[in-house]
């Protein structure tokens, strides 16, 4: 096949005439093996659904019906969505199916227990190139056909992180019962699926109940008398330090000393050099001991969507490099390292992807570098089959990525088919060219460009993590503008030095006596005390008003960065008082800070009220429930002096010093004491007269609407249901 390519020369130049001549020769053999592939005859199913994903409306008719018709429980659900797709059909499919998908709408909302399967058996059949039947009946046809092509196969059970321990029980036992099959020698398994309820705040415990879960199927694999391998997957950055703890703390069992096994990296992480570089070290060690090697599987990574909610939703930034020549040129480095004798003799490395440019490279580099008997080329199942073929030939054989499932358990497949739909989609991934990578002279040179454009910028240097957060350095950073907003970070425990400091935390709080002191302080057991308080709040939400609102705010943002300097005490004390977890503490330190930030931003808008004057309150009472012991108090008093007001907060009796710690941040941000007063009484009669005191302009509570009813009959003249003399006698509810 000839080719004429119109080449861009890149903005940088190749660093040096050695790398210049790699990438010449990686692109002709890119051309030579597209040249072979055009004689293998390509998978027809794999081509029409890459005809359907370029159809305008391709992606989402596809993926519509995979999480729409097959996901869903109910098959009346299902019928419904079915009917409203029928109406956006591809036009890239055939008649008949387009025929058979609108025949299939119009009767699906009638028939759906006839309709609904069928659908599902029809989309099973466009997809059964990508996923393999795991009944043992049909996995024996589909292995013994594999194998005729002297591919060997990676064999994954697919299947989500799992919620329960039944569901892990079940996953765990398949995977066994699939390495136990004389046709199936390499098995991948992660450790969500597997463990159920993993936390990242119990690191060591949690990597001894994983390590203890996956061992017998280590020791299956050690026992066989033909080799069998285990390659330890990985999802997120979340799970990177707990997969290789897991890995290595496996491994070094004595009975496994001489296994050897496996573990992904993923490009698109800048840790993924520094990790392997580690991996490296350990692997080293272990064969200096007269134990066996291991094999890092390096992929560039296809869980983008799931790594930006995860950052998004608590606030982190992405874990992954922004573009896609980072993830490309990251990919190259890793192998650019791992490809010397020195690195090769503890660590194979498994060059995974489906980019022929890569694919060449990485086998023209090992051959230079002497390193190619430890490389393994690893590709999709189903995925470019010709294109395969072809490179098999040069390489010496592949490994092929073979994911499984049952099929009363189709949906685990869902999420492993969209991401692979997307890649088809995306014109961003290479996997979208791949049937027109021969023929289309304007696809081949973006690629070939892409290809140019990550070598320009490959260099040694070790990348660090995008995710630095340090809770044991809680810096204020400069001040914000007034009207300023921006949710408040979570801690990352999957950083080591956060789960030091949260394990510290924990310690502490067993014997902690934070807020003691203050809230001792703020008892109250006689009236007269009382209405003294009352008093003197009232008469300093005066001096609080004639703040300027611009100053109050500032107060108030300062507020929030004093509760962020006190994450680790209000932790401490939640967890020491009320039972927290650190997991649920943590984020309601977030959100008591972000209701700081948040009301003091939105207090400036008071003033703007079109043919209005706001008129603040003089005492507003907060009486926060126990459950969430710090967020729920912060947010009520923090809305409340923003408003203007002076502010008394009785906290529940459960969560008291909770409350006493989370307001001594805000006096060390600058609000007065005598604005913001904690007191401390019984629920009884004093409660019912702080909250009837009729210098009280507002309650603040938190409670159903029995507490709402006993609240009204305490205060005289309020609007109330009828109370009975019983329960307005009645502790009011906290």
């Amino acid at each position: 096949m000839s080719m004429s390519i119109e080449r861009t020369e890149p903005e940088n130049a190749l660093p040096d005439a050695a790398t210049a001549e790699l990438v010449e020769e990686s692109i002709a053999t890119v051309r030579r093996w597209l040249t072979e592939s055009a004689d293998v005859k390509s998978d027809a199913s794999a081509e029409r659904l890459a005809g359907v994903l370029k159809d305008p409306l391709g992606l989402e008719f596809t993926i519509g019906f995979v999480d729409k018709v097959v996901r869903p429980e109910d098959l009346r659900v299902a019928a419904r969505s079915l009917e409203q797709l029928s109406h956006r059909i591809p036009r890239f499919l055939p008649w008949y199916l387009r025929a058979a998908i609108s025949l299939g709408g119009a009767f699906a909302p009638v028939l759906p227990f006839i309709v609904v399967p069928i659908a599902r058996r029809v989309l099973r059949g466009m997809v059964g190139h990508l996923v393999i039947d795991a009944t043992p009946k049909s996995l024996d046809k589909t292995l013994a056909h594999l194998r005729d092509n002297d591919n060997r196969l990676n064999i994954n059970l697919l299947g989500e992180a799992v919620l329960g321990d039944d569901e892990a029980d079940r996953r765990l036992a398949g995977t066994l019962e699939l390495l136990k099959r004389d046709d199936v020698d390499y098995v991948s398994i992660k450790v969500s699926s597997v463990s159920a309820q993993l936390s990242m705040w119990a690191f060591d415990e949690t990597v001894a109940r994983v390590v203890e879960r996956l061992t017998p199927l280590y020791e299956v694999a050690a026992a066989s008398p033909t080799p069998k391998f285990i390659n330890l997957d990985m999802e997120e950055f979340h799970d990177l330090d707990l997969t290789i703890a897991v890995f290595e703390a496996v491994l070094a069992q004595p009975k496994l000393h001489g296994l050897e096994a496996g573990i992904v990296l993923q490009a698109y992480l800048p840790d993924a050099l520094s990790a392997l570089q580690g991996l490296t070290a350990w692997a080293t060690e272990r064969r200096a001991a007269g134990g066996a090697g291991i094999k890092v599987r390096v992929v560039k990574g296809a869980n983008l969507a799931m790594e930006y909610v995860d950052a998004t939703m608590h606030g982190w930034p992405l874990a992954t490099w922004g573009t896609k020549v980072e993830t490309d040129t990251n990919y190259k480095r890793v192998l650019d390292w791992a490809f010397t004798p020195e690195h090769a003799a503890a660590v194979r490395i498994g060059v995974a992807g489906h980019n022929l440019f890569d694919v060449a490279y990485a086998w023209h580099l090992a051959t230079r570098r002497g390193v190619a008997n430890r490389i393994e080329f690893e590709m999709l199942l189903g995925m470019a089959t010709g294109q395969a073929e072809a490179v098999k030939k040069d390489v010496g054989g592949l490994l092929l990525y073979t994911p499984v499932v049952r099929p009363s358990e189709f949906d685990s497949a869902i999420s492993y088919l969209i991401r692979r739909l997307e890649e088809n989609a995306s014109t961003e991934n290479f996997m979208s060219a791949l049937f027109e990578l021969a023929g289309n002279d304007e696809i081949f040179a973006r690629e070939e460009g892409r290809f140019v454009a990550s070598m320009t910028a490959l260099d040694p240097a070790v990348p660090g993590s995008h995710r630095v957060q340090d809770r044991t350095n809680p810096l204020i950073e400069q001040p914000v503008e007034p009207d300023w907003f921006q949710n408040e970070a979570d801690t990352d425990n999957s950083i080591a030095a956060n789960r030091a400091w949260g394990r510290r935390i924990l310690e502490r709080s067993e014997r902690s006596r934070l807020g003691v002191d203050t809230i001792e302080a703020a008892r109250i057991d006689d009236l007269d005390t009382l209405l003294t308080t009352v008093g003197a709040t009232v008469h300093a939400a005066g001096s609080w008003q004639a703040i300027p609102v611009a100053q109050r705010a500032r107060i108030l943002h300062d507020a929030g960065d004093v509760l962020g300097v006190f994450r680790g005490r209000l932790i401490e004390v939640m967890a020491s008082e009320t039972g927290k977890t650190i997991a649920e503490a943590d984020v309601e330190v977030s959100e008591a800070i972000d209701f700081a930030h948040y009301y003091a931003a939105r207090s400036l808008e008071l003033a703007e009220v079109a043919d209005a004057t706001f008129v603040p309150s003089r005492l507003i009472v907060v009486t926060p429930p126990w459950n969430f012991p710090v967020a729920i108090p912060a947010g009520s008093v923090l809305a409340a002096l923003a408003s203007g007001s002076a502010v008394i907060i009785k906290p529940a009796p459960q969560a008291k010093r909770s409350a006493a710690v989370m307001v001594e941040a805000l006096w060390e941000a600058g609000v007065p004491r005598e604005v913001l007063a904690l007191v401390d009484i019984e629920e009884g009669d004093l409660g019912r007269e702080l909250v009837a005191h009729p210098a009280v302009d507002r309650v603040i509570l938190t409670g159903g609407y029995e507490t709402a009813e006993l609240r009204s009959c305490s205060v005289p003249g309020a609007p109330t249901s009828p109370c009975s003399p019983r329960r307005a006698a009645r502790t009011p509810s906290s």
